[in-house]
């Protein structure tokens, strides 16, 4: 599993607190599970829980969150695009040490993809793909659809206020 080292040097050089105190962020794997199908092949899936603990933090609370969120972004951006993944994919719990400390949890819900390719010489290698990216919406534009020449519907986009998530489509894999 490779997203907690990441995550953990991307908040060890994010966070003053830490860079200077890296002992004080722990981290645990929990509800580890790994998932495949009957597909042909070896590929498969970790999912787990994150907890991060930051202990005697005396930080203000957005010095983690915001670079948490950055980390999600772009490895594991469907706990913020999808809305129902995102209404309990960030926990957390504090408890207070004395009025200017905290020991804070963070739990995550994380999954890693792990492809498995056999080589013709039947070596199997490994392979960790990147998550899908946020893309921005199609640009403010004048967009008409067409079915041959009959022109279906025309009109002008508003400007765009989002992102997409990108859901690419592998070719098929023959193994032999």
């Amino acid at each position: 599993m490779n997203k907690p080292e990441s995550l953990r040097t991307h908040l060890l050089a994010s966070i003053p607190e830490l860079t200077h105190n890296p002992e004080r962020l722990l981290l645990f794997i929990d509800n580890g599970k790994i998932r495949s199908t009957a597909a042909a092949g070896f590929s498969f899936e970790y999912s787990y829980s994150l907890n991060l603990i930051f202990t005697d933090y005396a930080g203000h609370a957005d010095a983690i969150a915001v670079p948490l969120l950055a980390w999600l972004r772009v490895h594991q951006p469907e706990l913020l695009a999808n809305f129902d993944k995102g209404k309990e994919a960030i926990a957390f719990e504090a408890d207070r040490l004395d009025n200017s400390k905290v020991d804070l949890s963070i739990t995550l819900p994380l999954t890693e993809r792990v492809i498995v390719h056999q080589q013709a010489d039947g070596r199997l290698e490994l392979d960790h793909p990147e998550e899908p990216q946020l893309t921005p919406h199609l640009p403010e534009a004048r967009y008409a659809l067409y079915d041959g020449a009959t022109l279906l519907a025309a009109w002008t986009s508003a400007a765009p206020t989002g992102v997409d998530l990108e859901t690419p489509h592998p070719g098929p894999i023959r193994v032999r």
